[in-house]
């Protein structure tokens, strides 16, 4: 007879505590390690994806290091509540100052005031679009706090107060800031030198010269009656960045007009 299933239904077990901890098992920590702290509900959801592939190989040689700070340790009273209802009215609840007060000063311990060198972020569908120059000015800091809200938000005093910057991944709404927490380290880790291996790619990628990325191909060479085109095979290096930089720019002519138009008024001031 199997025995019966424990309360955590198979998540991994979180306990109580002021201290923020790695949710993976116990890793290395390199000297200056770049760090995301991450304040949230659901801190069992962490490193989440961030935990496998080259990311999680990293974060498991020290490279770089993740620290879940569980929200709820911080709240008010018997219950340990986070939110209350919206002054005006409204529907939903929106998250307490005075909790997230805590747990982001707690978070601030040994870290540096300056924004440059350590930002701090709210993720929010009202905040400034997420872009791979956001996550390649990420990566040149020591680090950063992430807060995930949840409910109808956080309340303003708090962004205010300790001066957060607000990003979006997109135009919609998520229950949660958590997946976007993950997208936002996601894009920032990989462009830590040490972390994909190859640093040419991410030269090449989309967004990085403010083009899309061209298409790609690998062997075989035929493959249902589709070839490779010509040009890629002929060994003519000049010819063969030729081709990709005009499938880059027609791609972005065509997919991101904004894109493209920033492209030109960057190339008219060169």
């Amino acid at each position: 007879m199997s025995d019966a299933p424990s309360r955590s239904h198979g998540r991994l077990a979180i306990s109580a505590s002021l201290q923020p901890r790695d949710l993976m098992t116990p890793t290395p920590r390199l000297k200056g390690a770049w760090t995301a702290k991450v304040i949230t509900l659901f801190p069992e959801v962490f490193p989440g994806v961030l935990g496998a592939s080259l990311t999680g190989k990293a974060l498991q040689h020290g490279t770089w290091a993740l620290e879940p700070i569980d929200l709820r340790v911080f709240g008010a009273g018997k219950h340990r509540n986070v939110d209350d209802t919206p002054a005006g009215g409204g529907a939903g609840l929106v998250m307490r100052p005075d909790v997230l007060g805590r747990a982001i000063k707690m978070a601030s311990t040994g870290t540096p005031n300056d924004p440059a060198r350590w930002p701090r972020v709210y993720l929010s569908p009202r905040g400034k679009p997420f872009t791979q120059a956001d996550a390649q000015r990420f990566s040149r800091a020591e680090g950063m706090t992430l807060l995930c809200g949840r409910f109808e938000g956080v309340d303003q005093r708090v962004i205010d107060h300790f001066g957060m910057e607000e990003i979006s991944i997109g135009d919609f709404v998520l229950t949660g800031g958590e997946l976007a927490a993950q997208t936002v380290i996601d894009a920032t880790v990989r462009l830590i030198p040490g972390v994909l291996g190859n640093e040419a790619s991410t030269e090449e990628e989309s967004f990085s010269n403010g083009l899309l990325e061209h298409p790609q191909y690998t062997k075989p060479a035929t493959w249902e009656g589709q070839d490779i085109p010509e040009v890629l095979l002929s060994g003519h290096h000049a010819k063969i960045e030729e081709w990709r930089r005009a499938q880059s720019e027609a791609l972005t002519r065509e997919r991101r007009p904004d894109l493209w138009q920033a492209y030109l008024d960057r190339e008219d001031k060169d």
